[in-house]
């Protein structure tokens, strides 16, 4: 049915979906289109912060060797914003 590769599963789902009242299927396109962009969205912002990332790793281990941190007590509650 399709000329592309894909899995069983969403074949299947797809298929199902076809028999849906076409309100529905609209609904499910949709809901699967926004998730595909999110998911890129995603990638590209994390992509966008390794260098971030690796600067505050960075940071933490030179604290932490020299000596400026506090061990994790298990049951402490954190503080956070």
């Amino acid at each position: 049915m399709y000329s592309i590769c894909m899995t069983a599963l969403l074949e299947k789902a797809i298929e199902k979906a076809s028999a849906l009242p076409t309100a529905e299927q609209e609904a499910i396109g949709a809901l699967i289109l926004e998730e595909i962009a999110s998911e890129s969205r995603w990638n590209a912002q994390f992509a966008s912060s390794q260098n971030v990332l690796e600067r505050l790793a960075k940071e933490a281990v030179s604290e932490f060797n020299e000596g400026k941190t506090l061990p994790f007590e298990k049951d402490s509650d954190l503080a956070h914003d």
